[in-house]
């Protein structure tokens, strides 16, 4: 649509925009982000190479949140995860000089020649490397990229564990292949694409769930056995309905300089993998690894040993997890659903213990100085034991080591929780989070 017409259907008051943005955002963030794709439409960078009479077009990437898995998919283990209402919302044009111009708010703007599609030291850790990467991914499948202006806005904030950077990704591998793919690729390929841009044009070895559960919608339940060909299953997840709000608490800790810690896991754990001649941890199993526990701390030391078996112990839990929500949805009466998310809160503590003791991406052993998500866990374990009547759980959240925690809060208690740890690391610390069944998607109001 041209700037004025869909500003017009923006601002309408009809049921059908309406509907939409209660999807994105839940009824009470509705209004708020029907105005966020109005200011991105009124401020759209026309004199960025697109012609004030382009065409535009309105999209959006879901941020993630991880429910179970923590660092198992690198290892082609099995994760539990979800879109969230918080977002990169986007206006985008088509151009017709193979030229990228990237607009995010309170960012500098990002302009990339699509002549050179390689990778680039100098880029890595940039937006211009995710838009070169995501372009020659694509490119190398056969479709055409060309040019676009790109108005864009995220509400996924910086270290929150929340996937920001693959949200980033699978918005570009939607938008380029709307506008020069015929918008074929499904979720699935939109976040390999994203995986192969994060890995070989970003510099950072990442896994393939944050791009997967940013671009799919819903919750998801996913084995990277095959990483060619992963098995995502939608998982019907309705914490409200039982009285639970899931948080993350951003303790404002920075991932600045973390990439060694990151790194490190999954080369740690491939590390013992190949002590019995193997790629990956999948391809082993626990009882082996165990029984050679002594010539694994010779040869890769303890770290290693532990993270291994925390991803045995992980992948077994996302099926007891994924098993535990399919019977909350399925339950009809209240003990039944109180049992139900009972087991799966219990799952959701033990991840956490496994992280910390076993993962132990709680914190950098670099810089022990700095343990805001170790302090937000016990604080929350505090808060939970003494206050709430009903029982909640907490681990880390994400890639650990700084950044936030997920919390499960009894509603009830909810009020109580913020202002415990908003006196502790600051005000709008807990920012409770909505699964949301849209992933990254072209949107039409």
């Amino acid at each position: 649509m041209k700037q004025k017409q869909l500003l017009e259907k923006l601002r309408e008051s009809s049921a059908e925009v309406r509907n939409l943005f209660e999807k994105l955002y839940g009824g009470e963030g509705a209004d708020e982000g029907r105005r966020r794709y109005i200011t991105l439409t009124q401020n759209f960078p026309f004199d960025s190479g697109a012609g004030e009479d382009a065409d535009l077009r309105l999209f959006t990437a879901a941020g993630r949140t991880e429910l179970g898995g923590n660092h198992t998919d690198h290892n082609r283990g099995k994760v539990l995860a979800a879109s969230i209402q918080l977002d990169q919302a986007a206006v985008a044009a088509k151009r017709g000089d193979g030229r990228v111009f990237f607009r995010s708010t309170a960012y500098p703007d990002v302009v990339v020649d699509l002549t050179k599609l390689r990778p680039d030291k100098k880029e890595y850790g940039s937006t211009e490397a995710l838009v070169r990467g995501i372009a020659a991914e694509l490119s190398a499948r056969g479709v055409p990229v060309g040019g676009v202006s790109i108005n864009a806005d995220s509400t996924i904030f910086a270290g929150s564990g929340l996937s920001s950077s693959a949200a980033v990704e699978v918005l570009l591998g939607r938008i380029f292949d709307t506008f020069y793919g015929g918008g074929s690729r499904s979720a699935l390929e939109i976040a390999q694409i994203g995986q192969k841009a994060e890995n070989v044009f970003f510099g950072k070895p990442c896994g393939l769930m944050d791009q997967t559960a940013c671009a799919s919608g819903g919750a998801v339940a996913i084995d990277f056995a095959d990483p060619v060909r992963p098995l995502v299953r939608r998982i019907n997840v309705d914490l409200d309905a039982v009285g639970y709000a899931l948080c993350v608490v951003n303790t404002r800790g920075s991932h600045a300089d973390l990439t060694p810690d990151y790194a490190a896991i999954p080369a740690e754990m491939k590390s013992v993998a190949a002590f019995f001649g193997r790629e990956v941890l999948r391809e082993c199993n626990e009882e082996t690894v165990e029984a050679k526990a002594a010539e694994i701390r010779r040869e890769c030391g303890d770290r290693a040993l532990l993270r291994a078996l925390h991803f045995f112990d992980e992948n077994q839990r996302v099926d007891a997890m994924t098993a535990a929500l399919e019977k909350l949805d399925a339950a009809q009466g209240p003990a039944s659903k109180r049992d139900a998310v009972g087991e799966y809160l219990r799952l959701v503590n033990e991840s956490g213990h496994s992280s910390w003791e076993l993962l132990q991406n709680v914190y950098s052993s670099h810089n022990a100085r700095e343990q805001g998500a170790s302090l937000a866990l016990v604080l929350t374990r505090d808060f939970l034991r003494a206050e709430a009547a009903a029982p909640g759980a907490c681990r880390i959240h994400g890639g650990g080591f700084a950044g936030t925690i997920a919390a499960y809060i009894p509603r009830t208690a909810l009020q109580n929780y913020r202002k415990i740890m908003d006196a502790v690391f600051g005000a709008g610390s807990v920012v409770p989070l909505r699964i949301r069944s849209i992933g990254a998607e072209e949107l039409h109001p």
